[in-house]
């Protein structure tokens, strides 16, 4: 049965050391130590043969297995113990899983099986984010299986990764901390959902326009002078970073605008119409840029 509570027994199973014993488990159940199971002699020609060494990596651990269940690619039932539905296919791929989010309606002890080669091509989605794949699959509350692919003369591993269990996320409240202080000093609404005309219109760009359009109107300035004008109370820093490539430093304090800052005031027109004197720069929160030009 699944452990009771929040406790969750370890499923990544070592790899590297083939007779290494390691604790394993299925649907949060601990059991017991296994070595990686090394199982039947075949590979991916098809989703096929992935089922020989999932199902004996189930019955090695006391389970009855059978294969195409009502749609379901494998069954494994212990004892009294609620069934065990796992989807299989040779690559990670959006089909797997819905087909994994179809089958939490008969059970809560749902995985999706994958086939790993030995060395996944350098766009396989696999190598790119398996991190992401674990994320998602922990989100939707579904297990993760991987059968590797054996070395010469070797056999297919499998590798439980993931247990299926209810995903209870923790809130990241610096994140959350960042987003809600990034929109509430922003002025405006100047960007627009999923365009890519132009570079996104941030609090700390929004202090950059207001510097620029200082100097436009000024000529070279102390910073000081720009910072009181404009409200920006980082105005000094924001000038000598430079980070968008607007400013050029005239002496020690002094900036004047640079052509491509006379151009990014163009662009961005209706930004500068909005900021009026009173912007107040989110960078004394200590933010990053937003460093596209």
């Amino acid at each position: 049965m699944p452990c009771e509570g929040p406790v969750r027994a370890k499923t990544a199973v070592e790899v590297q050391a083939p007779h290494r014993e390691v604790s394993v488990s299925v649907g949060g159940s601990f059991v017991g130590h296994l070595g990686p199971r090394r199982l039947a002699p075949v590979w991916l020609a098809s989703e096929q043969d992935l089922y020989e060494p999932l199902k004996a990596f189930f019955q090695g651990q006391g389970y009855e297995v059978k294969s195409e269940v009502r749609g379901c690619d494998l069954v494994a039932q212990r004892a009294e113990e609620p069934p065990v539905i796992v989807e299989l296919k040779t690559g990670f791929t959006l089909p797997l899983v819905l087909q994994g989010i179809d089958r939490l309606a008969i059970s809560d002890r749902v995985y999706l099986a994958v086939g790993v080669a030995a060395r996944p091509a350098p766009n396989s989605l696999w190598r790119r984010d398996r991190k992401g794949i674990l994320k998602l699959c922990r989100r939707l509350g579904l297990g993760l299986l991987a059968v590797h692919e054996p070395g010469r003369g070797d056999l297919p591993l499998v590798e439980p990764l993931l247990d299926p269990l209810p995903y209870r996320p923790r809130p990241d409240r610096k994140r959350q901390g960042l987003l809600l202080r990034e929109f509430a000093h922003r002025v405006g609404d100047h960007n627009t959902g999923g365009s890519s005309k132009r570079p996104i219109v941030t609090a700390y760009r929004q202090a950059a326009l207001a510097c620029a359009a200082h100097l436009r109107t000024h000529g070279a300035t102390k910073a000081a002078g720009v910072a009181r004008a404009t409200g920006v109370t980082r105005a000094a820093a924001i000038m000598r970073d430079d980070v968008y490539g607007w400013f050029s430093r005239v002496e020690r304090g002094i900036y004047e605008l640079t052509p491509k800052g006379a151009g990014a005031l163009e662009i961005y027109a209706d930004v500068i119409s909005g900021l009026g004197v009173a912007h107040v720069d989110v960078t004394q929160a200590g933010e990053m840029p937003d460093r596209s030009s």
